[in-house]
């Protein structure tokens, strides 16, 4: 596996830094994904500094530019990529409900969750084909689940959150991911969407009440997924999620 590359964005801090030092242990290549030069670069660094094979690589999600840049080093470095872990999202609700989001909230939130992650995939795609088992993981999120968003009764601490954007872009992961994997069902590529759960880290202020070394394990299970593995799914920890 220690020739096995992985892109992760925003991968230079939280569940994404976590998931970068296990498979980095795992002998992955790591490539952390950062709009941040300096931050990335500090990252990486801290990776090398566990005996990990990690460099930065400046990529926003919303900015193209940035993201054909980044596919480009990757195929003069590397030639192919074999995961892409698209966990770089916003969360911009501040607790407001539906009635009083902002419509510049709702379009900032789709254009890093949703859009940023149609734009990296297109991008990483061509290079994800060129390896022999390539994999694809969309940090999703419980909250996306339209069942449980629908039921009181099935899952009290998910349907006691209304956050329009954020949620309904998770949705939107989940949808992407599902056409995708359908596009790809012919191929050796399994493309999945995670929940880690309620996480701490930025996107929440740290209110979350699992580690981030539990987050993190569905997203490696889903980037290491064997060829007998599922593809269009939606994967906590536990299992299959209710779309």
């Amino acid at each position: 596996m220690n020739k096995k590359t992985v892109l992760i964005t925003g991968g230079n801090k939280g569940i994404g830094f976590e998931s970068a030092r296990q498979l980095g242990k795992m002998g992955f290549t790591i490539l952390i994904g950062s709009r941040d030069q300096s931050k990335g670069q500090e990252a990486a660094t801290s990776l090398k500094n566990e005996n990990i094979n990690a460099e930065a690589i400046t990529l926003d999600v919303t900015d193209l530019d940035t993201i054909q840049s980044a596919a480009n080093r990757i195929e003069d470095q590397y030639g192919a990529l074999d995961v892409l872990i698209n966990n770089a999202g916003v969360n911009l609700d501040r607790g407001l409900p539906p009635s009083q989001l902002e419509l510049t909230v709702l379009r900032n939130t789709y254009e890093t969750n949703v859009f940023g992650m149609f734009s990296v995939t297109k991008a990483m795609l061509p290079l994800i084909k060129k390896s022999p088992a390539g994999r694809i993981v969309n940090l999703s999120s419980g909250l996306a689940s339209l069942t449980l968003n629908n039921d009181p009764e099935s899952d009290a601490e998910k349907y006691g959150v209304n956050l329009l954007a954020y949620m309904s872009s998770k949705t939107a992961v989940n949808a992407l991911t599902v056409l995708f994997a359908k596009e790809l069902k012919d191929s050796p590529i399994k493309i999945n969407a995670a929940d880690p759960g309620f996480t701490a880290t930025d996107l929440n202020g740290h209110t979350g009440y699992r580690t981030v070394e539990q987050g993190a394990s569905i997203v490696v299970k889903l980037a290491t997924l064997l060829d007998n593995g599922p593809t269009g799914g939606f994967f906590d920890e536990s299992g299959v999620i209710l779309w």
